[in-house]
């Protein structure tokens, strides 16, 4: 039985097909498009997905949506009831696009999917899930657990912000929710918005920038914005926000409250943000901590899966690791809207169907998250040498030996191996590696081939044998979606002069023999690296590790600012000849950026629209 997923129409669209309740493919719109969070129905990731079938939509048994649109129109409209006769302008604003497109999303669904099969059954074989049935479930069907809690915090999906299941075999319960317009991932959003950060894109901002600064503001936060229950439900007060009725998140009853308006975009960070950031991130913490203590407790169940956009917040799902209440947690690497698409065809696939679901013992059922489109050698040489790149193609070990030694020496190298990597991080085969050694690596990776804020962490990637020997973790985190110290032998102690120092001053004190992947707050954003789930980047860690003695190194995704990550070997090129990248290893191409033509230097910086 095959099933074909889709989210699509708010943002990052994407398509996913389940074969036999195994995940064969999946990816984001956003990567064939080259639009950062792409909304539009995503065709391009369809076509994928069936291109990996050699077949067409009547191949496919059903078609599933993430969530319900009518109970989407149905909140809107209640909202602007009960808040009325605030927000008429975005009342008048949103009703003609509802009335137009997304109140008939069916129709409009049907419409674009007839342009792939005219004839297909559309009435009996498009199937709706919920939104939090949807993210439930692409947390609870591929994790390794044959029983869990799950847990779903997002902005919201149709009504749930918040929503409890339990998952057993190849059944799902959804126990309870907490409704708009009371919301942890808009309370998040409106701190994003506020410190000057792009909505539903930002939000790891505010968690990058929350440890140079201190929670100054976690109590105001508690007491006017957050009545915070001890079994972790909540509600907000909305007197300080606006996003119900309003074209914006926060009311000027916010700013006044934190003492002034929001910060522009292109402003300066200041310590205030800082501080603000850091408060927020408690709060948030505290919240998701006294809800998951709650359920370990109600539940007596030891596993615990998460998804949603919140679930993205490594450094609250490392805090729920060590906190102990579960025994194990797992997070769906594509925790955002993007993996709605996932969970979309498992609940076909599961709960309409009533398929039977197998457990691998301990692995997950994501095959490390290489679930994206992937090129032959053949095919990267004829489109390298197509935009006129000069290259030399290796044999595997020569070429893993001259990347590795290429990173020892400094370089920042693009990595372009594989399967492309489905949810927002990079994993390995979409990657800029660099040296964690290096205590200049982070604000070089950040300012010259980034172009991004240079506060902005990188992530370790590391041997799975050997995580526990530099970090405290002793766990799987094969998706970087949990934080933890770096170990006590290889932090370095701040003097007394570098302690005194505020904020973004920090930020150049190395603090480990590993800096480049370390924040000030001796945290990483830790990812495991499998030999079983990818064995090459495995192998040129491990060349790395024989000639350093250092079996970490940086890793972030392969793109700047504003653009979604490389998804072609052209893709590849372009972002390697616009940026101070100076190695790119395609496949077995190895390129040099002084061999390549100055003519195919192009100014990349200001190519994309800022996230």
């Amino acid at each position: 039985m095959r099933i074909l997923g889709i989210s699509a129409f708010y943002h990052d669209s994407a398509a996913a097909l389940v074969e036999d309740g195994q995940i064969t493919s999946a990816a984001q719109e956003e990567r064939f498009s080259r639009k950062k969070h792409d909304s539009r129905f995503p065709r391009h990731a369809i076509d994928y997905c069936l291109g990996q079938l050699q077949g067409d939509l009547n191949d496919v048994d059903y078609v599933a949506f993430y969530d319900k649109p009518f109970l989407k129109f149905e909140r809107l409209l209640e909202t602007y009831v009960a808040f009325a006769p605030r927000g008429f302008r975005s009342f008048s604003m949103a009703i003609p696009l509802w009335l137009k497109e997304k109140l008939f999303q069916k129709s409009l669904l049907k419409n674009e999917l007839k342009s792939h099969a005219p004839d297909y059954d559309w009435e009996n074989r498009l199937l709706f899930a919920e939104h939090h049935q949807s993210h439930a479930a692409s947390a609870f069907f591929p994790s390794p657990y044959d029983e869990a809690v799950i847990l779903t915090m997002d902005g919201v999906g149709e009504w749930a912000t918040t929503s409890v299941g339990v998952g057993k075999g190849n059944h799902l319960e959804m126990l309870k929710e907490i409704h708009f317009p009371h919301s942890l991932g808009l309370l998040y959003s409106a701190f994003t918005y506020y410190t000057g950060f792009k909505v539903n894109s930002g939000e790891y901002k505010v968690m990058g920038l929350a440890p140079y600064g201190a929670p100054r503001y976690a109590q105001l936060i508690l007491d006017h914005l957050i009545d915070l229950k001890q079994d972790g439900s909540f509600r907000l007060d909305l007197s300080y926000f606006d996003y119900c009725t309003g074209l914006r998140m926060t009311s000027e009853k916010f700013h006044q409250l934190f003492g002034g308006p929001p910060r522009n975009p292109e402003d300066p960070v200041t310590q205030r943000d800082m501080d603000l950031a850091a408060s927020i991130q408690v709060v948030l913490e505290e919240a998701v901590l006294r809800l998951t203590h709650s359920l370990a407790a109600e539940t007596g169940l030891k596993n615990l899966c998460l998804a949603g956009g919140v679930a993205l917040n490594c450094v609250a799902n490392g805090k729920v690791l060590r906190n102990g209440d579960f025994s194990d947690i797992w997070v769906q690497p594509a925790a955002g809207d993007a993996g709605g698409a996932l969970g979309a065809a498992l609940c076909a696939y599961h709960l309409f169907q009533g398929m039977p679901r197998e457990v691998n013992g301990g692995v997950d059922a994501m095959r490390g998250s290489y679930l994206g489109p992937e090129f032959s050698q053949y095919e990267i040489e004829q489109r390298l040498s197509a935009v006129g790149a000069k290259y030399e193609v290796l044999e595997d070990d020569a070429l893993i030996a001259k990347t590795a030694a290429a990173i020892a020496e400094g370089n920042a190298v693009g990595w372009f191996q594989g399967r492309m990597e489905f949810g927002p991080r990079a994993l390995g085969t979409r990657s800029i590696l660099g040296d964690a050694r290096s205590p200049t690596m982070q604000s070089v990776l950040n300012l010259k081939v980034k172009y991004r804020e240079s506060f902005r962490p990188f992530a370790p990637s590391v041997l799975r044998e050997d995580v526990s020997d530099w970090f405290e973790l002793d766990k799987d985190s094969p998706y970087m979606l949990l934080v933890a110290d770096v170990a006590p032998e290889h932090r370095r102690e701040m003097t007394e002069d570098e302690q005194s120092l505020f904020g973004i001053e920090k930020l150049n004190v190395p603090r480990s023999d590993i800096p480049a992947v370390t924040h000030v707050d001796y945290s990483a954003r830790i990812q495991t690296v499998h030999q079983d789930t990818n064995p090459r980047y495995h192998a040129l860690i491990s060349t790395f590790k024989a000639l350093t003695r250092c079996p970490v190194i940086a890793n972030t995704s392969f793109n700047v600012r504003g653009e979604p990550i490389v998804c072609t070997p052209e893709d590849a090129f372009r972002c390697f000849m616009g940026t101070e990248i100076e190695v790119l290893a395609a496949g077995n191409c190895f390129l040099r950026k002084e061999d390549q033509d100055p003519n195919l230097r192009r100014d990349y910086k200001d190519a994309f629209e800022l996230d």
